[in-house]
Formats: structure tokens, sequence, C-alpha cells
């Protein structure tokens, strides 16, 4: 598995897409087990991922850590996707989960709700210097396009076994 790290240093380098079939809203906080619910979703056809068999409990915990903040993708009232999004040191907040389920995907809304996301990241420290993620090639296969597209730019990649 190839894990590529990618970074924006400025709002001014975000690229919005083409806009999407439907409006994206963001729900901020959804409880647990939505967020679990969605992730699972999200990821069960891409194969075991780390959080797969978490409880809702565990979910409780994560989402409650100081700096973390989620966020639920709605789509003509359905539920569409999540991102958790977390504040660092330095300037820095992580998108550390970001996906949308399945019925969603390949359809024109992942470049509305990277663009939605990255805008929220961008206010969630004082000051913000520096977003970032990391995505696999485990992801989805449109997952590093739609990074680089929307202004992200690659600073590492490796391999993990």
């Amino acid at each position: 598995m190839t894990v590529t790290s990618l970074e924006m240093t400025s709002p001014a380098d975000l690229q919005p897409g083409a806009p999407p079939p439907s409006p994206v809203t963001l729900d901020h906080g959804p409880p647990a087990a939505a967020v679990r619910d969605l992730y699972n979703r999200i990821w069960a056809p891409l194969g075991p991922s780390g959080r797969s068999d978490w409880t809702e409990a565990q979910w409780t915990a994560e989402l409650s850590q100081p700096g973390i903040h989620t966020y639920q993708a709605t789509i003509r009232d359905t539920p569409a996707g999540f991102a958790e999004l977390s504040v660092e040191a330095h300037g820095s907040v992580g998108i550390v989960v970001f996906g949308l389920v399945p019925e969603f995907q390949s359809k024109g809304y992942g470049a509305a709700f990277l663009t939605a996301v990255t805008r929220t990241a961008w206010t969630l420290n004082a000051p913000t210097t520096r977003v970032w993620l990391q995505t696999s090639s485990n992801d989805h296969p449109h997952a590093l396009c739609n990074y680089v597209q929307r202004g992200f730019r690659i600073f590492d990649r490796h391999d993990r076994v």
C-alpha cells in the first residue's frame, strides 16, 4: 500500500470543482452512531480499515476529544458522507477521515464535499496555516486526483506494509 500525504498552505490554494448535481450541506457534530454507520458504509467496499470494528463507545470517545470536529455531508436529505477534522498545534488542521457513501461516489459530489470540508478546516484554528490529509492506494480510485485538483500538494509518499 502506498500512502500519500498532501497539504495546502493557503486558503487561496483551494480550487473548487464544478457545481454538484444537488447541493451538499455540512451538518456539524453528527452522533457517534451515525458516524459509525457512515464510516462502515464508505469503507466496506474498499476492504477492512482501522476503524471498521470500532464500537459506538469507541466512536463516542474519539469524537469527544478536544480539537476533533465531525461533519456529515447531506445530499437531498440523505446522509451521504462524513469528515473528521483534527485541530493541531502550530496552526495545522488535519482532515483525518473523508469519504462519501458508495451511492454518491463518482457522481459529481466529491469535489463539492471536499471544497466545503477544506473551507471549514481553514476556519478552525487561529490562525490556520496548513490543512493536510493522507490517502492510500487502498482508497477510492478518484481520491488522490480529487485532492490534487482541489489544490492540495503532495509532500510525502511512501510504501507501508
